[in-house]
């Protein structure tokens, strides 16, 4: 080997090294396309079956789950919810709040996207604001009397991947919605854990959310 050739290839290394870091920085997936593959993904599965999928709520909450599993950080959103009592609360409560919440909230995901009447799910190209692992991108669920109703959602980037912390549907923030619930609940039970994630049932109905609120 040759002088000429250890000084190329001493030269080639890092441009080789720089080329798969750019490859693998246009891999990752960006917030919006994160959110638009997710809906797509569930709505080519439920488009045309809406009427079958309200006769079989098992088989859609199953298809909601498969599809929020990669894209929702429930753990995150779990110790969100239970705010300031998520300190004292023992490990094995906190799962257990995780894992009821997160079934309570793909039955309630899974109801309104068989009784509410849309024609059309809309993901923004415009990415909304965007700081460091912090990122939201905006959404408009057009009603099928022309109604638009404004979606925003949170997202963290956590090991390289976006992942859902919370949503803003209307003006209503759900996240706070769910917390102060939450701490309603635990001054209603007089602060027995067991008896608030046991009871847990958060209350966001369809027409709460059509008329709206501040975020």
């Amino acid at each position: 080997m040759n002088k000429f050739t250890s000084f190329f290839r001493f030269c080639a290394l890092p441009l080789l090294m720089l080329s798969l870091m750019m490859a693998q920085a246009q891999a990752q997936t960006s917030p919006v396309q994160t959110i638009r593959d997710s809906v797509d993904q569930l709505m080519s599965k439920i488009e045309g079956r809406r009427d079958y999928f309200q006769q079989h709520p098992d088989e859609l909450e199953a298809l909601v789950d498969d599809n929020l599993k990669d894209i929702a950080d429930f753990r995150y959103i779990g110790a969100s919810v239970m705010g300031r009592y998520f300190r004292n609360a023992t490990p094995e409560q906190r799962s257990r709040f995780v894992k009821t919440f997160r079934n309570t909230l793909i039955d309630t995901y899974a109801k309104g996207l068989v009784t509410f009447d849309y024609r059309d799910l809309r993901v923004l190209d415009s990415q909304g604001e965007a700081s460091g692992d912090q990122a939201s991108v905006d959404m408009e669920v057009v009603a099928t009397d022309g109604q638009v109703y404004p979606v925003s959602y949170s997202l963290r980037q956590s090991d390289g991947q976006w992942k859902v912390v919370n949503v803003i549907v209307n003006g209503i923030n759900l996240g706070l919605t769910f917390r102060n619930q939450f701490d309603q609940a635990m001054r209603d039970n007089n602060r027995d854990y067991d008896a608030v994630i046991n009871g847990w049932s958060p209350e966001v109905g369809t027409d709460e959310l059509e008329q709206g609120g501040n975020a």
